[in-house]
């Protein structure tokens, strides 16, 4: 069956045999029992079925369903609606102020440049048309003169 090796006599084989290890009888003691309370077994419960076998088990309690959780009378989607509406009125209030304010800032900047331009342009003419202004330079005075022929006497 099997392929010789080259330059090898065809040989019997030995046939080797494995015998499983048993098991010690240590290992299959027992579990230990735990006691339990008789009023946590449940009772057991037999039905007639229609063929007239008796099938007899215990009784499993139906799942009960998680309590639902009750609704306030009023619904989320309003009251955030209702705080948005809040909100928004607030900021607009806030955005009516700011535009006041702007506006009123704006009357005020307005006034000081006038302010400003009115005295500054009243130093400015006095400064122009003062007559002590001019301490040197040319003083000419006009007296009575005849003018004859473009000859003045005087």
């Amino acid at each position: 069956m099997y392929p010789e090796h080259p330059g090898h006599a065809p040989t019997e084989r030995a046939v080797e045999v494995h015998h499983p290890t048993p098991i010690t009888p240590a290992a299959l003691t027992p579990a230990p029992l735990i006691p339990v309370q008789p009023g946590n077994v449940p009772a057991v419960a037999s039905v007639v079925l229609p063929d007239g076998r008796v099938v007899t088990g215990y009784a499993i309690e139906p799942a009960k369903p998680e309590p639902v959780a009750t609704k306030p009378p009023v619904s989320r989607v309003a009251v955030n609606v209702a705080l948005g509406g809040v909100g928004f009125l607030a900021v607009c209030g806030g955005l009516l102020l700011l535009t006041s304010f702007i506006a009123a800032l704006t009357a005020f900047v307005t006034q000081l440049i006038t302010l400003a331009a009115v005295v500054f342009g009243g130093w400015l003419a006095v400064q122009v048309f003062s007559a002590s202004g001019h301490q040197g330079g040319t003083t000419v005075n006009i007296r009575k003169a005849v003018i004859k022929r473009n000859h003045i006497r005087g």
